[in-house]
C-alpha cells in the first residue's frame, strides 16, 4: 500500500493550535512515528508536508498536490483539536464512503486508549479531503486544551493506534523514530561539542570545536560563550539549564512574534545580528527578515523549518 501522511500545519503561516500543548509539535511527533511504523510494515510512504508556503491555502494545496502527484492510495492528515478547554475526545473526518471505511477502524483504535468517541464525521468542507484524488481521512487525535485528553495522550500509543487502524497490525520489531531534541537525554561531552558546532558557537579563535569527547579550555570557552548568548549563568559547565537551552534550540520550534521569547529568541537574535535581549520586538523582526532575504527565503519574520535549516541545518 502507498500512503500519503500529512503532519498538519508546521508550515508558516500555516501553524496549528496552542493549548496545554502545541499542535505543531504533536503532529510532527505522531506523524513521524506513523511514517516509520508503516515503512517497517513494508508500505511505501510519502510525507506530504511542504517546506515553505506563501499562505495557508498554498500550504494546503501543496499537501494535496504531493499526494496526487505521487498517486498515493490512502491520504491521512494528522491533527489535534482545541476549543474551550472542556471539549474532549477523538473524531475522524472523511469525504467519501471509501474514506469512511478507512476512518472507522482508525477511530476505533484511538478511542481504545481512553478518549471519548466523537465519531466519524463528514469532511466535505475540509480542503485536503476535497482536493485529494484518493480515499482520504483527517484525524483529530484529541484536544490539546483539554487536561483530560492530555492526561491520556501518548505519542507512541496514538501512532500505534493509527497504524493498526490503517493496516490491522503493528511492526513486531522496534522502530527508530527521529527523536524530539527537546527531550534528548544525551548529555555526553561529545554530543555537547557536536551541538555547539551545529549552533555555530566557536572557540576563542573563531574555529569549530574538536569533537574529541574531552572537556578542554576551548570547549569551556564555547560553553561560556553560549551561556552568555542565551542568558544563563556563565560557569563553563554544561548543567541542566544549559542543556535545556541547547535542546530547545535544536528542537527547531516555530518561532514568531508574540509566540517566542527567552533563550531561543536570544540565540536567534545573536545569529541574525539583533540586540540580544530575548524579546521578539520590531528590531528582531527586521533582523530576521534581513537574514531571510539574504538566504533566499520568504521574508516573513517567522522562524520556521526553512529558516532553521539556514541557521543550524
Amino acid at each position: 500500500m502507498k500512503y500519503g501522511i500529512d503532519m498538519g500545519h508546521n508550515c508558516p503561516p500555516d501553524t496549528g493550535a496552542r493549548g496545554i500543548k502545541v499542535e505543531d509539535i504533536l503532529t510532527i511527533d505522531v506523524g513521524n512515528r506513523v511514517i516509520s511504523k508503516l515503512r517497517a510494515l513494508g508500505h511505501e510512504v510519502i510525507s506530504c508536508n511542504p517546506e515553505r508556503a506563501s499562505s495557508v491555502r498554498d500550504s494546503l494545496s501543496q499537501r494535496c498536490n504531493k499526494a496526487n502527484a505521487a498517486r498515493v492510495e490512502v491520504f491521512v492528515s494528522i491533527h489535534f483539536n482545541a476549543f474551550n478547554g472542556r471539549a474532549n475526545g477523538t473524531e475522524v473526518f472523511a469525504a467519501s464512503e471509501a474514506g469512511r471505511r478507512i476512518a472507522q477502524p482508525v477511530l476505533n483504535e484511538i478511542v481504545k486508549l481512553g478518549f471519548f468517541n466523537r465519531g466519524v464525521k463528514s469532511g466535505s468542507h475540509l480542503f485536503v479531503l476535497r482536493n485529494t484524488n484518493m480515499p482520504a481521512i483527517l484525524v483529530e487525535c484529541c484536544f490539546i486544551d483539554s487536561q483530560k485528553d492530555m492526561n491520556i495522550f501518548d505519542a507512541e500509543a496514538t501512532a500505534n493506534a493509527i497504524v493498526k487502524g490503517l493496516t490491522g497490525k503493528l511492526p513486531t520489531t522496534p522502530v527508530n523514530v527521529i527523536p524530539d531534541e527537546e527531550q534528548n537525554i544525551d548529555t555526553s561531552i561529545l554530543r555537547l561539542q557536536k551541538a555547539l558546532n551545529r549552533l555555530k558557537i566557536t572557540d576563542r579563535n573563531g574555529k569549530a570545536l574538536a569533537e574529541n569527547n574531552q572537556i578542554n579550555a576551548e570547549t569551556k570557552f564555547a560553553i561560556e560563550k553560549f551561556q552568555g548568548i542565551v542568558g544563563v549563568e556563565k560557569t563553563g559547565i554544561a548543567g541542566e539549564t544549559t542543556w535545556n537551552a541547547i535542546n530547545l534550540i535544536l528542537a527547531k520550534r516555530i518561532i514568531r512574534r508574540n509566540h517566542g521569547g527567552g533563550p531561543v529568541v536570544r540565540y536567534i537574535q545573536y545569529r541574525v545580528g539583533a540586540d540580544v535581549d530575548g524579546i521578539f520586538g520590531p528590531q528582531t523582526e527586521a533582523a530576521i527578515k534581513r537574514f531571510q532575504r539574504q538566504n533566499g527565503l520568504i521574508a516573513d519574520a517567522i522562524v520556521g523549518p526553512m529558516t532553521w535549516r539556514k541557521l543550524i541545518g
